[in-house]
C-alpha cells in the first residue's frame, strides 16, 4: 500500500487528497438531508467539525482504513464530492467503495466518472480482486451509477446497515478484477 494518497486525474475530474480549501464544501453538505446520515460528514456546518472531517480523511490511509479522495474539477481544483476505497476486507481480496456528491453537482455524471476512475485504479492494487458497493434500494440514481460503471447487483442484504437511527436494507453490487474492462 502506498505511503501517500495518489492523485488520479482524468479530465474533467481529479481525485485528490482533501485539504483546507475543501472546508466550505464539507460545511455545505453537512446540511444535506442524506449525506451526514450515511457518511462521517458532520451534521452541523460548524467549521471545527468540518476541519475534523478533513483531518480524519487524511488519516485514513495511514491508519490502514483505505483511501479517501476529494472529487474535484481537474481545471479549477474545486471539490464537489468524496469517494473512498475502503480496505477492511483486503485480506480476503475485497475492498468497498462509497461516494457522495454535493447536490449542486448531481446529475452531471460526476459520480459515474469518479466511480469509474477509482474502480479501475482500485482493481489494479495488489491483492484487490473484488470491489463491493452498498446502495439503499430506493436510491435508484446511485445504483444506476454503479451499473453504468459495470458493477453487478448480487442481491439484497436485509437490515444490513444503520442509517440515521434505523437499520436499512442494502443492495450489494460488485465489480471483479477478472471481468472489469480496463
Amino acid at each position: 500500500m502506498p505511503e501517500h494518497l495518489p492523485r488520479l486525474q482524468e479530465a474533467p475530474l481529479v481525485l485528490r487528497a482533501f485539504d483546507a480549501k475543501d472546508l466550505r464544501l464539507i460545511q455545505d453538505v453537512s446540511t444535506d438531508p442524506l449525506i451526514p446520515l450515511i457518511t462521517s460528514v458532520p451534521s452541523s456546518p460548524d467549521a471545527s467539525a468540518a476541519q475534523s472531517f478533513i483531518t480524519r480523511q487524511l488519516a485514513r490511509l495511514r491508519n490502514g482504513e483505505g483511501y479517501s479522495f476529494a472529487i474535484a474539477d481537474s481545471t479549477t481544483d474545486e471539490a464537489f464530492g468524496q469517494i473512498g476505497l475502503w480496505l477492511l476486507n483486503l485480506a480476503q481480496g475485497r475492498a468497498s467503495v462509497g461516494y457522495w456528491v454535493a447536490a449542486r453537482c448531481r446529475g452531471q455524471g460526476v459520480a459515474s466518472r469518479a466511480l469509474g476512475m477509482i474502480s479501475t485504479w482500485g482493481l489494479g492494487l495488489p491483492g484487490v480482486h473484488r470491489l463491493e458497493l452498498y446502495v439503499e434500494p430506493w436510491n435508484e440514481t446511485s445504483w444506476r451509477t454503479a451499473e453504468r460503471v459495470g458493477y453487478e447487483r448480487e442481491g439484497l442484504l436485509r437490515s444490513w446497515q444503520v442509517v440515521g437511527d434505523e437499520r436499512r436494507d442494502m443492495y450489494m453490487y460488485s465489480l471483479l478484477r477478472a471481468r472489469h474492462r480496463q
